[in-house]
């Protein structure tokens, strides 16, 4: 009986596909409905749902590593999506491992969001291989991520090689001084930061000091976020020295 169900399922009419469809989740069009068989795969691409769908948003949807497992497999082949929102979705470095492989094999998303996670300073590393090879993603939020300074020190490196992000935002992330000073070298290396937030972390005076270097050096960064740092009245000094070689807006 069970093969009988599956064969009238692979026979269905088109039509009546795409009303089956109609009544799923954009979720469940993208990472569930597709790889069933050829067949199915190509009624799914001709769905036009699925041929318009370019965001997806999925914040506080409680997908976890598994869902960020699914999304993976839908980066590596999707070609409509670009932009995905996966804030507050309880997302671990196994995540982000999972997340930085599709983003490999990526050639559409240019925004995606990962904001209020727990993908730490591993799942920093996982994203520096990611930026490394990924050449359309414009803008990554990684705001409270727990990536601390080693994963800003992994976040540096890719941005030494990355050539199209624009936006970094890694605000409360608790970087410190030894974090922003990987930063601020990956800086006067890259060409094509335009915003970059650092809000809420502990960079302190020194960590001031090694940004106003860098802002000598850099020409592209035309905003930079360094609310509740601490830099006190030192750290406040550095920044205006820089500012007499740079146009860049502190917010």
């Amino acid at each position: 009986m069970s093969n009988q169900n599956i064969s009238t399922f692979l026979t269905l009419p088109v039509e009546l596909v795409y009303r089956i469809l109609d009544h799923q989740l954009d979720f469940t069009i993208l990472c569930s409905m597709r790889n069933v068989c050829q067949r199915f795969n190509n009624i799914v691409d001709s769905y036009d749902r699925y041929q318009t769908l370019t965001t997806l948003d999925l914040e506080s949807s409680e997908i976890r590593d598994i869902g960020a497992q699914h999304l993976s497999n839908v980066l590596r082949y999707n070609t409509t999506l670009t932009t995905l929102s996966l804030a507050r979705n309880a997302i671990r470095d196994v995540g982000a491992q999972y997340l930085a492989d599709g983003l490999q094999h990526n050639k559409t998303l240019t925004t995606l969001n990962l904001g209020c996670n727990q993908i730490g300073h591993v799942g920093a590393q996982y994203l520096n291989d990611a930026l490394r090879h990924n050449t359309t993603l414009t803008t990554l939020d990684l705001t409270r991520n727990e990536i601390r300074d080693v994963g800003a020190q992994y976040l540096s490196d890719g941005l030494r090689h990355n050539t199209t992000l624009t936006t970094l935002n890694l605000g409360s992330n608790e970087i410190g001084y030894v974090g922003t000073q990987h930063l601020s070298n990956a800086l006067q290396q890259n060409s094509r930061l335009t915003t970059l937030n650092l809000g809420g972390n502990q960079i302190g005076h020194i960590g001031a000091q090694y940004l106003s270097n860098a802002l000598k050096n850099n020409t592209t960064l035309t905003t930079l976020n360094l609310g509740c740092n601490q830099i006190g009245d030192v750290g406040a000094q550095h920044i205006s020295d820089a500012l007499r070689h740079n146009t860049v807006v502190l917010n």
